[in-house]
């Protein structure tokens, strides 16, 4: 764990890991420390932003942090509904070696945690997909990806909350309300919640 000074009320920590941005995260969060104002995990960070003077507490969370076994923070649990009619499903049991149905038992079957949200407002990065479906972005993006397509790319799942250009493999679409600037809590998916994928006709 490496911790960079961001500003007079801000630490960026740095680890090796998804498990350990959510171990850091969960370690945090759990703390309830009335100081902290903001925690946004990423890919291998997690930026810690507190109130004047509220550093040293979080430093004392972090030391006293066990990266390989922390539990987790509990989260939500949520279904999201999809169609599995992408563009890009047929692609995706090809380079698995797989039917289509079979894809869509895998990705429907397993448990999925958002690790981090990024690239767009409500883009949750789900973790927990399984290995045959850890397939590469496509060679070429796409200039628009139509609002809740679910993909796949590297070791991710998501779904698009809005239309944007994006290279994932697209494999289904769901109707799910993922981003609405109108609710209390905007984001359908945060950090920390619990992902399940339902198949729908």
């Amino acid at each position: 764990m490496r911790l960079r000074r961001c500003g007079d009320d801000a630490v960026l920590v740095e680890v090796d890991s998804l498990g350990e941005v959510e171990a850091v995260r969960a370690a945090v969060a759990a703390a309830g420390l009335p100081d902290v104002v903001d925690l946004v995990p990423a890919a291998r960070t997690v930026l810690v932003v507190t109130r004047p003077g509220g550093l040293p507490a979080v430093r004392g969370v972090l030391a006293a942090a066990d990266l390989v076994h922390h539990p987790g923070a509990e989260g939500d649990d949520v279904v999201l509904p999809v169609r599995y009619d992408g563009p890009d499903l047929d692609l995706v049991a090809e380079t698995a070696g797989l039917t289509t149905a079979e894809v869509v038992e895998l990705h429907t079957g397993a448990d999925y945690r958002v690790a981090f949200c990024g690239f767009a407002p409500g883009f949750a990065y789900l973790t927990g997909l399984p290995g045959p479906l850890r397939q590469p972005r496509l060679d070429s993006p796409r200039t628009s990806v139509p609002a809740g397509s679910v993909g796949v790319a590297g070791e991710f799942t998501a779904a698009y909350p809005r239309a944007t250009p994006g290279g994932w493999r697209l494999i289904g679409r769901t109707d799910a309300p993922l981003f609405d600037p109108r609710r209390a809590a905007p984001a359908l998916l945060t950090p920390g919640d619990r992902v399940r994928f339902e198949a729908v006709r």
